[in-house]
């Protein structure tokens, strides 16, 4: 790979990388709401926070397929410092009194983070396991198939990590708060929600990776060096 193309691959990945934290953070700052999605063959109960998720996983299983196992996690470790300072922003904001004429009065900002501070940490616990579970996962159905059939570890790995996730953000946020029985109808939904998400991004990635690959000539299955 000569200078110019090493170039344009290293703004890609950082394009990927600030689209992924920036998906991440939004997720976590609307998180509190939770809303009803029919679908027509169903209504998922989930997190506003759920909708925007399923990004994560395809930049990282793009980032996985053309920049390696070590640069992805790179970017995994990032999005946990991101969300690291977005809870003392969001404490720090906390600490000073709205003016009279001010549009967001204490009332409005504390309803909408005050339980920031329960959900981001939720969701810091099990983004780093599920994330890092995400692309070791991937990298491990690359090997075994030679860098065949990518929809294979692109579905297995994020429906598995998908699972973990959800059921650890389920479970640290409501956790004597919410019955067993609520607690399952949230991991539920929010779980097969991402998974379906997982399986209709399939055709994205492969044309995402196939313009990557074409751009930077790269093999099938072969990650930028």
């Amino acid at each position: 790979m000569n200078s110019k193309t090493r170039v344009k691959a290293d703004k890609l990945y950082l394009l990927l990388g600030a689209l992924f934290i920036t998906a991440l953070v939004v997720c976590n700052l609307i998180a509190n709401k939770f809303v009803s999605v029919d679908l027509g063959f169903y209504i998922f109960t989930i997190s506003a926070g759920v909708l925007p998720y399923p990004i994560t996983f395809l930049i990282t299983d793009v980032l996985s397929e053309v920049y390696g196992q070590k640069k992805t996690n790179q970017v995994v470790i990032s999005g946990f410092a991101a969300l690291v300072f977005t809870m003392f922003i969001l404490w720090v904001g906390g600490q000073f009194n709205a003016i009279e004429t001010s549009p967001v009065s204490n009332g409005v900002y504390n309803s909408a983070f005050g339980n920031s501070t329960r959900v981001i940490f939720a969701s810091m616990a099990a983004y780093l396991v599920a994330q890092l579970v995400d692309v070791r996962l991937f990298h491990f159905w690359k090997r075994l198939t030679n860098g065949k059939m990518l929809w294979l570890r692109n579905n297995a790995s994020t429906i598995l990590s998908q699972l973990v996730d959800t059921s650890l953000v389920v479970i640290v946020l409501f956790y004597g708060k919410e019955s067993w029985e609520t607690m399952g109808g949230f991991i539920r939904d929010g779980w097969f929600f991402k998974a379906l998400a997982a399986l209709i991004d399939t055709p994205i990635i492969y044309v995402l990776t196939w313009l990557i690959r074409k751009q930077f000539r790269l093999k099938f299955g072969q990650e930028v060096s």
